[in-house]
């Protein structure tokens, strides 16, 4: 060896010991949501939906101090100085992200003043202060006070027979000081604005929008009659809602979970958000009842809680969203005759079948194959896994009608899906009650798998037909995120499934699975052996990973030993990504780029060019590559192994890497948008090949 090549093998030693090569976890995740709002800059988004991506980024924001800055805030209460793989503490690591945070709320504020606002207005949507209103608007505005809002508010007073009181988790409030005029004593008040109310109110002429806030500050004499007020202030708390379970030592998950519902009410405050107007002496107040440092308060000029631009983005003006899209109904599963259904089964005898919502639709494909199961009399059996549904899901109401006819039906409903406890829950009582059979999971694992099985009498014998998805079982979100299912006979995958549910409702340790790779046993060995095998093909390796987040970083470091060995990687990730990319002596081989649009990525789908055996391989499913997902849940990836499905899904992967209108790059730690040549923007391009698909076969 060289001079050269010893120089080069010993900086690449040094690279793979040093922590740095990780990017930390939460800064991370602070870059995608900075993505997120950069979508709400840029020119070619239609301006609702401009203001759609400024209430995601605010919720999104809502969801990572609830749970990512209150589990770094409780080990600092706690006394942890462990590192992360990227060597920092849980305290630099809130230091960090309260500066980051502090840099993206300016930037939030000056999109939706300066940009979004103005922008709006140019075509009749005007964000309006109630100061500004005439007299007729004040008629109108008195009316709605008097009719909505006044019967549901409750002021509550601070004082030696009153206690300061409970602040809601994300309630939007205000500080009030009022005055007694016989005798000069001020007293401190809160006024919680109701989250049943629309956070704006939409004035008459429907074009002109005021925060509900000054509505309610407007009319505060009413909640004090004969008191001054001497001012009044809005303020937010975020309170810590990540959900602590000791399941070990419950008897009844079902319970712990609803106990541990009924603590997070009173989850420890961890951030405060308050309106450049309030006082230092407000401002004292609230962080010294609150019980916070003066590091978890944000201090906004704008309005606080711009999640309730949802309401906005409500607006039925066409011209000013994005384009409607219809998912279409895949050849295979279409009729002549409306009121003909497909006999999905004769349908997957014939072969597997891939859908890609919300491309494709999901009601006319994944719910219609359970709703024709629930009432085939042929079929015996359904199991499914349910993570995350809605309340006008067709797939419970037909659950509920095979149990009603006498089908043995399964669901195994995760109780621990984070912030759908509660409808969970509702869901399984109703399922119980139908005569489902409900199973609430494993002990210290989730259930984060998207699968149904059934099991249907024929004439050859009892044959099993299966889903296996990437997305949850819910139909709204269907229609935004993307998403991919395989539906499909294949005796193996049906027996897998077989099995699969079989640990999961019952007693097994030495599950072995035929095509299945499933987590927490096999899904991380797996993907090592096979990037592993593509590393023995050099230069002529190939990997393409497309998921939500890249984390894990056992797998990171084993994608740096192929980038060392020439394999070239590409990886699309949507949100986390705590790989660096494109470092010298360390990366030099691995891309990263996300996607991010008007639907929400969400598919995850692993390529490896040669496999096992030289064949492609194409691994599609539940998991991320995430400690969590790999280790802490039941997950399960199934290969694509029919070529017309394996040249579809290669499709899908190529068009996100050619895509240079919503995609950015990844460059060591840092992001950038890729610059517009071609003008290829994944949703429209893979919305034209469903509808070409459709055509086709038309």
């Amino acid at each position: 060896m060289d001079l050269d090549a010893r120089e080069a093998a010993s900086a690449r030693t040094e690279l793979a010991a040093d922590p740095a090569r990780f990017v930390n976890r939460e800064l991370s995740w602070l870059d995608f949501n900075e993505r997120v709002l950069a979508s709400a800059d840029r020119d070619d988004t239609p301006w609702l939906e401009r203001a759609k991506f400024l209430a995601i980024f605010s919720s999104n924001l809502d969801e990572f101090f609830q749970v990512r800055v209150a589990g770094l805030m409780d080990q600092v209460f706690a006394g942890i100085s462990a590192t992360t793989p990227d060597g920092r503490t849980p305290s630099q690591q809130l230091t960090e992200v309260r500066a980051r945070v502090t840099e993206l709320l300016a930037r939030q504020e000056e999109l939706f003043t300066k940009v979004v606002v103005p922008g709006l207005a140019e075509h009749g949507i005007v964000f309006s202060d109630y100061a500004d209103a005439d007299e007729d608007d004040f008629v109108y505005l008195d009316q709605v006070f008097e009719d909505r809002v006044f019967p549901v508010l409750t002021p509550l007073a601070v004082d030696p027979g009153h206690p300061f009181p409970y602040i809601s988790d994300l309630s939007l409030n205000l500080a009030v000081i009022v005055v007694d005029p016989t005798d000069g004593t001020r007293r401190f008040a809160r006024v919680k604005v109701p989250p049943v109310l629309s956070r704006f109110v939409v004035m008459p002429d429907g074009e002109r929008f005021i925060p509900l806030e000054q509505v309610i500050a407007f009319h505060l004499d009413r909640l004090f009659p004969g008191m001054e007020i001497e001012g009044h202030f809005p303020f937010r708390v975020t309170r810590n809602a990540d959900l602590t379970l000791e399941e070990e030592e419950a008897d009844d998950l079902l319970a712990a979970v609803e106990l541990e519902l009924r603590r997070r009410r009173f989850g420890r405050a961890v951030r405060l958000e308050i309106d450049d107007t309030m006082t230092d002496e407000i401002r004292d107040l609230l962080v010294r009842e609150l019980d916070i440092d003066d590091d978890a308060v944000y201090t906004l000029a704008g309005p606080l809680d711009l999640s309730g631009l949802w309401s906005v983005h409500a607006l039925d003006k066409p011209d000013l969203a994005d384009p409607v899209w219809v998912p279409v109904t895949r050849s295979r599963l279409a009729t002549a005759e409306d009121d003909q259904s497909i006999d999905f089964f004769r349908e997957l005898r014939q072969g597997d079948l891939l859908v890609h919502h919300p491309y494709d639709s999901f009601t006319t494909s994944v719910e219609a194959f359970i709703r024709q199961a629930s009432i085939d009399p042929k079929v015996l059996a359904i199991k499914l896994t349910l993570y995350r549904t809605t309340r006008d899901s067709s797939i419970i109401e037909s659950l509920i009608r095979a149990a009603e006819r006498g089908k043995q039906v399964v669901a195994l409903v995760e109780l621990k899906a984070r912030f759908d406890e509660q409808r969970n829950i509702e869901w399984a009582r109703e399922l119980e009650n139908a005569g489902v059979h409900v199973v609430y999971g494993l002990v210290g694992l989730k259930t984060h798998t998207k699968t149904t099985l059934v099991v249907r009498d024929e004439t050859d014998g009892v044959r099993r037909y299966c889903h296996i998805g990437t997305g949850n079982y819910n139909p709204r979100t269907a229609r935004l995120y993307e998403d991919l299912g395989l539906l499909t006979a294949d005796r193996s995958i049906g027996e897998d499934l077989t099995q699969l549910f079989n640990f999961l409702t019952g007693y097994a340790r030495d599950t072995v699975y035929d095509k299945l790779l499933v987590a927490p046993r096999d899904i991380r060995p797996g993907l090592v052996e096979l990037v592993r095998n593509e590393m023995r093909h050099g230069t002529e390796g190939r990997i393409v990973l497309k998921m939500n987040s890249l984390v894990d970083p056992d797998l990171i470091d084993v994608l740096y030993e192929a980038s060392a060995a020439g394999v070239q990687i590409d990886c699309i990730v949507r949100g986390i990504c705590c790989l660096r990319a494109e470092v010298p002596g360390l990366s030099e081989h691995i891309r990263v780029r996300s996607i991010i649009g008007r639907f929400l990525e969400h598919a995850r789908v692993y390529h490896f060019a040669h496999g096992a055996d030289g064949e492609p391989v194409f691994l599609m499913g539940s998991a991320d590559l995430m400690p969590r997902n790999l280790d802490r849940r039941v997950e399960a990836l199934v290969p694509i192994e029919a070529p017309e499905l394996r040249d579809e899904v290669a499709e899908v992967l190529r068009v996100n890497l050619d895509d240079d209108v919503l995609a950015w790059r990844l460059l060591d730690d840092v992001w950038t948008q890729v610059p517009t040549v071609e003008g290829i923007d994944t949703h429209v391009r893979l919305q034209e090949l469903a509808l070409q698909r459709r055509r086709s076969a038309g």
